[in-house]
C-alpha cells in the first residue's frame, strides 16, 4: 500500500526495533516527517539511514520528559498529525499464575504497556487537535482480546489499551481525530526467532502448538502490524474510528483444529 503523507509529522514510540521501527519506516516511507522515540542506546544508529527520521529519546513512564519531548516536537516541527502508542514490554521471566506474579512486574508491565498510552497521548493531544485534527494509533494485543495463561499483568494492560482507544475515540471524535488500535497475534521478533529455532525440543515443540492455532499456519511480520498502521494513518481513511483491527493470522478467529 502506498499513500501520501508528505506534510504530515509523526511521532512512533519503542520505534528503536520491531513493530515500532517497522510502523515508523512505513510512515517515512510514505513521506511522513517521522519521530522515533525510544529509551533504547540504539536509537540514533536506528534513524541513522532514514532521510526524515529523527530520533528522540522518550521514556513514556516519565510525564515530564514526554512533556519536554513533546515540546520539542512541535518546536521542531510546528505541529504533530499522527501519534503512535507503540512502546510496550512483558515479562518472559515470570510466567507464573497470578498469585505467583511479581507486584515490581505487574507495575513495570501496567505503567508501560497502558499508563505511558495515557501519558503520552494526554501530552500530545493538543498538538493533534491544533492541526484541526489527525490519527492515533495504539498498539494493543490479541492478548488484550483473548487473554492468555501466565500473562495476568500483560493481558490486563493490553485489554485497557483496547478500552482507553474506544474512550479516546469517542472524545476526540469532535476534534478530527481519528483513534484506533491494533491487535497484533505473534510476530517473533530477532530474539524470540532465535529461541525457536534452536536445537531445544521443547521450544520447538511450543512453536509447533502456536502455529496449530493459527489458520494461516505462519506467525506474522513486523511489517504486517506497518501496512495496518499505514492505512489507519492515511488520509483516505477517514471514517473509521474506536476499532481494534486484529492482526493475528486467524488466530482469535475461532478454533482452527478439531479438539
Amino acid at each position: 500500500m502506498k499513500t501520501d503523507l508528505n506534510g504530515k509529522v509523526a511521532l512512533v514510540t519503542g520505534a528503536a526495533r520491531g513493530i515500532g521501527k517497522a510502523i515508523a519506516d512505513t510512515l517515512a516511507a510514505n513521506g511522513a516527517l517521522v519521530v522515533y522515540a525510544d529509551i533504547s542506546p540504539t536509537l540514533e544508529q536506528t534513524v541513522a539511514d532514514i532521510p526524515n527520521g529523527t530520533a528522540r529519546h522518550l521514556d513514556v513512564t516519565d510525564a515530564e520528559d514526554i512533556a519536554a519531548g513533546i515540546e520539542w516536537l512541535v518546536q521542531k516541527f510546528g505541529g504533530l498529525d499522527i501519534l503512535v502508542n507503540n512502546a510496550g514490554v512483558n515479562t518472559a521471566g515470570h510466567r507464573v499464575t497470578l498469585e505467583q506474579f511479581p507486584r515490581e512486574e505487574w507495575d513495570w508491565i501496567v505503567n508501560t504497556d497502558l499508563t505511558g498510552c495515557y501519558l503520552v497521548t494526554k501530552a500530545a493531544a493538543p498538538a493533534i487537535f491544533k492541526r484541526g485534527g489527525g490519527r492515533i494509533i495504539n498498539i494493543a494485543s490479541v492478548f488484550g482480546l483473548v487473554p492468555a495463561r501466565l500473562q495476568c499483568a500483560f493481558a490486563a494492560a493490553k485489554a485497557g489499551v483496547v478500552n482507553l482507544t474506544k474512550a479516546m475515540a469517542l472524545e476526540f471524535a469532535e476534534r478530527g481525530v481519528l483513534v484506533n488500535a491494533i491487535a497484533p497475534g505473534s510476530i517473533p521478533i530477532a530474539g524470540s526467532r532465535g529461541l525457536f529455532s534452536g536445537k531445544d525440543p521443547i521450544m520447538k515443540g511450543r512453536l509447533e502448538g502456536m502455529l496449530s492455532h493459527i489458520p494461516l499456519h505462519r506467525f506474522g511480520k513486523c511489517e504486517d502490524i506497518a501496512n495496518a498502521a499505514l492505512f489507519l494513518a492515511a488520509p483516505e481513511n477517514d471514517y473509521i474510528t474506536g476499532s481494534v483491527v486484529t492482526v493475528d493470522g486467524g488466530w482469535t478467529a475461532g478454533y482452527s483444529r478439531d479438539f
